[in-house]
């Protein structure tokens, strides 16, 4: 069964930055594409970013430029630099092993506030 733990979040001001990270294990986690999701204030679940099992990556048109998705095979973490954080990037961040969110962890929450 998958286990995902999310931490890093925080409160930062616009133009601030943050480091996510997430703790994976109980699935071959080199093997997996990871994603990146949020849920901002009273709004669905949405997806940020996608890091394949081989680096590639992909970003949501709201976040590209200005977030950075990694990951660390061997230490099994996953990463997401956020730089430039906007008020809208408010939310609840979850790593997941699905676009989905069917499987991913508890959240952290990140608020961007002045």
């Amino acid at each position: 069964e998958a286990q995902l733990v999310e931490s890093g979040g925080g409160l930062v001001q616009p133009g601030g930055s943050l480091t996510l990270s997430c703790a994976a294990s109980g699935f071959p986690f080199t093997w997996y594409s990871m994603y990146w999701l949020r849920q901002p204030p009273e709004k669905g679940l949405e997806w940020v970013s996608t890091i394949t099992g081989g680096g590639d990556t992909d970003y949501s048109d709201s976040v590209k430029g200005r977030f950075t998705i990694s990951r660390d095979n061997p230490k099994k973490t996953l990463s997401l630099q956020m730089n430039n954080l906007k008020t809208e990037d408010t939310g609840v961040y979850y790593c997941a092993t699905d676009r989905l969110g069917t499987s991913r962890g508890q959240g952290t929450q990140v608020t961007v506030s002045s």
